[in-house]
């Protein structure tokens, strides 16, 4: 039976302001190694007309999201943060932009970042050594993000469901590190595997299990952010209704140039129209209130 309280849709997002990557992560099809990915960066004025789309349609988050692209220095990441903040001054602004240093997450959230998003995929060592080459660290994974919540952030954290070597264990694990942290955000989705990646011929997670887990963590913390993914969509018909009925009360609608969308493939079949994108959000919506869920528009900030 569904609960009938408001679920958030102020989340936009422009997840795509760049596909280059300085790391080699296994299950990602952005990959520095992979030199089959079409590789794009949005200009400073690309991303401020992403921004101002949005915001004509109600939005009122604005997430960046890429790659660790080394080009985007701390003074072209700055620039563009406060010039969001600039223009629409009664609008959150989210990075998910990977692992930097204190000085760096610092800056960003004095030129006006309001939240961070950083995915600790995994909160067992061992593991996190499968998925990952051996010059990133466990520890400075963790260790970012205890920094971005000493800044002041909203912090979001969050792991694949079904990721390769995966075990029950590692999912309990992951579960008492959220409860235990207790970051503002959490995005869980299934693995989905990526052609171009040493992953390739690796079984994707499940859709029913990534649910449950969605639910678990409903309970664990009941004020959470927690998005339906758009690895849940692309896996899923009706994806996005199925995660909103096990937990989560936020989508994020993208909105980022329609012929950018397909190179940022972070694995493959990645669903980029219908609900998940800007363009259908208004399907969305009437599709939700046949459920007898009510759309809300804001900045979409943390309870906890």
């Amino acid at each position: 039976m569904l609960d009938r309280e408001p679920r958030d849709f102020s989340r936009g997002r422009f997840s795509e302001f760049t596909n280059y990557c300085k790391n080699d992560c296994y299950y990602c099809g952005i990959r520095r190694s992979n030199q089959n990915a079409v590789r794009y960066r949005l200009t400073k004025e690309e991303i401020l007309l992403c921004c101002k789309i949005g915001y004509t349609n109600g939005l009122r988050t604005f997430v960046l999201q890429g790659g660790e692209d080394m080009y985007f220095s701390t003074e072209k990441m700055t620039d563009i943060v406060s010039s969001i903040k600039k223009a629409y001054p009664d609008c959150a602004v989210t990075l998910s932009v990977g692992e930097k240093d204190f000085v760096d997450y610092a800056a960003y959230f004095k030129a006006g970042a309001d939240r961070f998003l950083l995915r600790h995929e995994t909160a067992d060592e061992k593991h996190y050594t499968l998925l990952h080459p051996s010059e990133m660290s466990f520890a400075h994974r963790m260790n970012c993000l205890k920094e971005l919540k000493e800044i002041g952030y909203q912090v979001g954290a969050g792991m694949m469901i079904g990721s390769p070597y995966q075990t029950i264990d590692n999912l309990i694990a992951d579960l008492k590190f959220l409860s235990e942290f207790k970051p503002h955000m959490i995005g869980i989705g299934p693995f989905i595997p990526h052609n171009q990646t040493p992953f390739r011929d690796k079984q994707a997670g499940s859709v029913e299990l990534t649910l449950v887990i969605l639910s678990i963590v409903r309970l664990l913390l009941p004020k959470v952010l927690l998005p339906a993914t758009t690895a849940l969509a692309t896996l899923s018909e009706n994806g996005t209704v199925k995660g909103l009925e096990a937990g989560a009360n936020v989508i994020m609608p993208n909105i980022s140039p329609t012929n950018i969308r397909n190179l940022y493939t972070l694995y493959n079949n990645k669903k980029i129209t219908g609900g998940e994108s800007l363009e259908g959000i208004n399907n969305l919506k009437g599709m939700l209130k046949q459920y007898g869920y009510e759309v809300i528009v804001g900045r979409g900030d943390s309870l906890i």
